[in-house]
C-alpha cells in the first residue's frame, strides 16, 4: 500500500457510475438525476457508502440537474426541487456520519462536459442561479466542477459570492493530447487557472474528470504559480476513462473504464499528487468506494 506524504482531505468518488452499479434507476439522458426523480434512496445509499469508506467530503448529486440532462421543461418545473433534494440527501447523510463530514454543492458545466466550445454564459447563468439558491441551505462549500474554461469559473464565483460560503474551483484538463504546459480543455493554461483562483478568492483549486497521468504536472504548475505563501488548497479527483476526444461529451454514454486503475493502481497516482502538493484527494467517474477506502487507509 502506498502511503501519502501528509494527511489529506479525502473526497468521495463518482456518483453516476456508483448509482448505476448499485441498481439505481439510471439511463440517458437523465444520467444521475434519474435517481433523484425515481429512487432518492439510492442516492443516500451512495453517499453512505462513501462516508463508510472514509470520505471527509460528499458531493451533492446535482451534476445532472440541468436542462442538458433532464430537459428544459422538466428543469423549469422541477429543477429547484430536485437540486434542493440533492442538498437535503447529502446533508442528512453527513449529519448522521458520527464525525465531521462536509457537503460540497456541485455546480456543473451547464452546456455539456468537456465542451468549452459550447459554453454559453447567457444559458448557464439562470440554471446556476437555480442550483445555487436550492443547494445553499445544505452545503458547506461550493464545488464548481469539471470546468473547461476560465469564464465558467468567473461566473460561478459571481453567483456564489453573495452566499458567503467557500468556493472550490475544479477544472478538467486536456488529456487526449497532453501539452508541454498543463492546460484546460479550452487551451488556457493551468497557470492562468491558478492566477484566477487567487483573484477570485477561491479556497481550493482542483483538477478533475481527466486521466490520472496529467494531474501531477497540473498540481506542480499550480503550486509554483500560487507560491509558497498561498492559502489555496490544491486537489485532484481523476476519472477512470481512457482519453476523451475533443468533441466528446463525458456523460453522453457509459464510457469504458480502465482495468489498470484498481484501488492500488489509483493510489499510486494519488501518492504522487500528494507529494507534488495536493492536500485534497478523491475520485471522479469510475472511481468508487473501494478506491476511496484505499485513499483513506493510505492517508491514515
Amino acid at each position: 500500500m502506498t502511503t501519502m506524504t501528509a494527511s489529506p482531505l479525502i473526497l468521495d468518488g463518482g456518483t453516476g457510475r456508483e448509482l448505476a452499479r448499485s441498481g439505481a434507476p439510471f439511463r440517458q439522458p437523465e444520467w444521475s438525476a434519474l435517481a433523484l426523480i425515481e429512487g432518492p434512496q439510492f442516492v443516500s445509499a451512495v453517499h453512505r457508502a462513501y462516508v463508510a469508506a472514509g470520505a471527509d467530503v460528499i458531493t451533492t448529486n446535482s451534476y445532472a440537474v440541468v436542462p442538458f440532462h433532464i430537459g428544459e421543461e422538466r428543469f423549469a418545473q422541477q429543477g429547484a426541487a430536485l437540486a434542493a433534494l440533492a442538498g437535503t440527501l447529502a446533508r442528512e447523510v453527513a449529519d448522521a456520519a458520527g464525525r465531521k463530514v462536509h457537503v460540497a454543492g456541485s455546480l456543473p458545466p451547464v452546456c455539456g462536459s468537456y465542451r468549452p466550445d459550447l459554453v454559453d454564459l447567457d444559458r448557464t447563468r439562470p440554471v446556476l442561479e437555480v442550483l445555487v439558491a436550492a443547494l445553499a441551505p445544505n452545503v458547506d462549500h461550493w464545488l464548481a466542477e469539471t470546468l473547461s474554461s476560465l469564464v465558467e469559473a468567473r461566473l460561478a464565483a459571481s453567483l456564489t459570492a453573495p452566499i458567503g460560503k467557500p468556493l472550490w474551483l475544479s477544472f478538467t484538463l486536456e488529456d487526449e493530447t497532453p501539452t508541454a504546459e498543463p492546460a484546460l480543455r479550452s487551451g488556457e493554461s493551468v497557470r492562468e487557472a491558478a492566477r484566477l483562483a487567487a483573484e477570485l478568492g477561491a479556497a481550493a483549486l482542483l483538477f478533475n474528470c481527466s486521466q490520472p497521468e496529467v494531474m501531477e504536472a497540473a498540481i506542480r504548475a499550480a503550486k509554483e504559480e500560487l507560491g509558497p505563501e498561498s492559502a489555496i488548497r490544491l486537489g485532484v479527483y481523476a476519472n477512470a476513462f481512457p482519453p476523451m476526444a475533443a468533441d466528446a461529451e463525458a456523460n453522453s454514454a457509459l464510457c469504458p473504464i480502465r482495468e489498470d486503475l484498481t484501488p492500488d493502481g489509483y493510489g499510486r497516482f494519488a501518492a504522487a499528487w500528494s507529494t507534488a502538493g495536493a492536500s485534497i484527494l478523491g475520485g471522479c467517474c469510475g472511481i468508487g468506494p473501494e478506491h476511496i477506502a484505499a485513499l483513506r487507509a493510505s492517508a491514515g
